[in-house]
This record gives structure tokens, sequence and C-alpha cells, in this order.
């Protein structure tokens, strides 16, 4: 399979950086194409502007753009690799679903029936966050991301959530923990394929 990860954080000795080496040398053990969009190494421009905005309409996207986009079809499964700040995505990223997926790459509306447009494709997403589940899970917190994130982005858009993994209290956890963490990332990719498992958070 042909596995794109979509990676963010600008620190390159992050937790998530490690979540992303540990992915890659797995799926390439496996023998798995991988590709990575660092959207902080590539300097990724997360501004949506108004020349954007016209181009969309018109079906036109500029280059950069259109060079993500080109990947995303590549891409069998989509794995994307983020911190949860501020009970959201990180800017960057959110820019990144702002100019990239755009209407009549991502989505699109026929006769007034909107229609996702990445179907056929995997979607595999690692969170860290320093909270624990317990707090979110009082402040419905966890059922919000997934809304947000997962129904309101993926979903919409066609892709197939394989799997949602939240990792919580992040940053205070032990390197025995993420030794676990790292067990089931792996778990998840444990097969020439993506495990056709019923899909759960967390």
């Amino acid at each position: 399979m042909k596995h794109l990860i979509i990676f963010t954080h600008p620190n390159p000795n992050s937790l998530n950086a490690l979540f992303k080496q540990t992915l890659v040398d797995h799926l390439s053990e496996q023998g798995h194409e991988v590709e990575i969009r660092d959207l902080y190494g590539i300097n990724f421009n997360p501004v949506l502007s108004l020349e954007d905005m016209a181009g969309q309409r018109r079906g036109e996207v500029s280059p950069d753009v259109k060079s993500e986009q080109e990947w995303i079809l590549w891409a069998d499964c989509l794995i994307v690799i983020h911190p949860i700040w501020w009970t959201g995505v990180p800017a960057i990223f959110k820019g990144y679903i702002d100019r990239v997926f755009t209407y009549g790459f991502a989505y699109r509306y026929d006769q007034g029936v909107q229609k996702g447009l990445l179907a056929g494709k995997q979607l595999v997403i690692i969170n860290t966050h320093g909270k624990s589940h317990e707090e979110y899970e009082a402040i419905g917190m966890n059922t919000a991301l997934l809304l947000t994130s997962d129904t309101g982005i993926y979903s919409y858009c066609g892709l197939e959530v394989r799997k949602h993994l939240f990792f919580d209290k992040a940053d205070k956890a032990s390197p025995e923990i993420i030794e676990e963490w790292k067990l089931q990332i792996k778990e998840v990719f444990s097969h020439p394929g993506i495990r056709k498992i019923p899909y759960s958070p967390g």
C-alpha cells in the first residue's frame, strides 16, 4: 500500500516525531511505500487568501496546493499525526485543510447533495494531548474532537476512518508508556494492508 503521513509538529524531537519515525520504519519493513509531508519542514503556507478563494471557485489552485493534492491522490492510506492544541488541530494543519481540501477535489454537491470525493482512501489519526482521557470525557471534549475532525472533515470528504488514537497526558508519559503506545500504533498496521477492524476512538 501507499501511505502518506501528514505530520504536524515543529519539534523534530517531539513525541509526535517519534511516532512518525516508528511508523516509517514499521511500514517500510513491511514493504509499503511511505511518503511524508512535514508541514513545518516544507514551510507550508496555511493562510487561505482571497486569491485562493477566487481560484477555488474557478476550479483552480496554486502550485503548492496542487502538489499536496497530488500526494493525497497518490496515497491509499492517509496517516495524520499531530498534537491537540487548545482543544483543536494546530493552526498550520487547519490551514492545510482550508487550502488543500478544496471544493471539487475533496467534496462537491450534486444537485444539492454533498458528496465526498476522497472515497476509497483509508485514514488513521494519531493525536497527543496533555489532559487525561477522564478530564476530556467529563466535559464532552472527546466527543467534540471526533465530531469536528472525523465527522466534520474526514468522513465529510469520503475518507474511511479506520482508527483514531488519542494518547493522553503525553507530556508526562514514562518511557514504558511510550513503548506501549508505539506498540499500539504498530498493531494498527500489523498486516500487509490495514486491518479491517471496527472503528473506535482511543
